[in-house]
């Protein structure tokens, strides 16, 4: 059982006004009466009640996420379990607790952040999967609700951001693959609504762009396995089809490797494929992902300390930039054939020749 004030008082052998007096730093108790009690207090290993400082300081002492995302999905995107689990190691150290809520149909995630705000059940919050003219930004404004968003949004915002450079990454791979002699390289991007989305795709382009290379081979997606699939399957069915595929996430990118694998390709002989995000799996694919080891458990850290100093009146208001990714080759990634290009054609694959070209 939790140990009580009472039983500091009945232990120290003093009343629990000294007590309450002397754990909180207040005056109305001797200097020695106060050690006495404290060290009783460490001895029992008493803690203050989360609830009672709450009342007193009219904090909740808890930040809110709010993530839309259908929550079948949630398990098997590697990111979110890794971005929250930074945020309570670095929450914990504190004493404050995170308020997660799934948000599935439409209007639910701004009743969310009404919620969360009118009850004061949270003291701010952390903005994921920031939009291209993102209204989340504006409601905040108005529920006064301070926050910390994931890369800065193209609207004004007030908030201060944790961001890293998508680019650095992709165009690191784009490099890499065209080194190897591929020059029909696709790219399966995320969702073009999220900032992050549309940035690796720009990233994607201006380096086929810088090298001379055509950006048609395009395919949006959701950062979902099934999106990869889908996404994949409509690239490798182009009688003009890629040699080498750059994927936004692992999740996408684990996903068009075994299907172009059940289809008859050999990765990475006849495709190249690159993930990212470097997820704990992708080193145990057959072959391992060649990815870029972004850090979502940092991005979890950081977030909820700024959004802390935020709150206690330390933070400076200013961005903070996390180091770029770096590019991990592995096996997924491979010189492209010299002579043949295999094209996914009615669930096995065919050769059109490239000699020549």
């Amino acid at each position: 059982m939790a140990i009580t004030i009472s039983d500091v008082a009945s232990a120290a052998g003093v009343s629990k006004g000294a007590v309450s007096l002397a754990l909180n730093g207040h005056a109305g108790v001797g200097d020695q009466t106060r050690q006495r009690i404290l060290d009783t207090a460490k001895t029992l290993g008493w803690t203050p009640s989360l609830r009672a400082k709450s009342l007193r300081s009219a904090k909740a002492y808890a930040l809110g996420l709010v993530i839309a995302r259908e929550a079948k999905l949630l398990g098997s995107d590697p990111f979110f379990p890794a971005f929250i689990a930074g945020v309570e190691t670095t929450l914990e150290k504190h004493e404050y607790t995170l308020v997660l809520t799934v948000a599935t149909e439409p209007g639910a995630e701004e009743r969310s952040y009404r919620k969360l705000a009118d009850g004061g059940r949270v003291d701010g919050v952390i903005l994921t999967d920031v939009r291209h003219d993102d209204s989340r930004i504006a409601l905040l404004r108005r529920l006064g609700l301070p926050a910390v968003t994931l890369s800065r949004p193209a609207v004004p915002s007030p908030f201060p951001a944790v961001c890293m450079d998508d680019a650095a990454g992709i165009t690191a791979a784009v490099e890499h693959l065209i080194s190897l002699g591929h020059t029909r390289i696709a790219h399966v991007g995320g969702a073009q609504v999220y900032i992050h989305g549309r940035s690796r795709r720009r990233a994607w382009e201006s380096a086929l762009s810088a090298a001379g290379l055509a950006t048609d081979l395009f395919a949006e997606a959701d950062f979902t396995a099934p999106g990869g699939v889908a996404a994949t399957a409509r690239l490798l069915t182009r009688k003009d089809r890629p040699t080498a595929i750059v994927y936004a996430n692992d999740l996408m990118a684990t996903a068009g490797q075994s299907y172009a694998q059940t289809h008859g390709l050999n990765v990475p002989a006849d495709l190249s494929i690159t993930g990212y995000d470097n997820a704990q799996f992708a080193r145990y694919l057959n072959p391992p992902l060649t990815t870029i080891a972004a850090d979502p458990l940092a991005w979890g850290r950081q977030a909820a300390a700024m959004l802390l100093a935020q709150l206690d009146g330390t933070h400076d208001g200013g961005d903070l930039v996390l180091g770029p990714p770096r590019l991990l080759l592995r096996g997924s990634t491979g010189a492209v054939p010299p002579h043949a290009v295999p094209a996914v054609a009615g669930g096995r694959y065919q050769h059109i020749s490239t000699a020549g070209t």
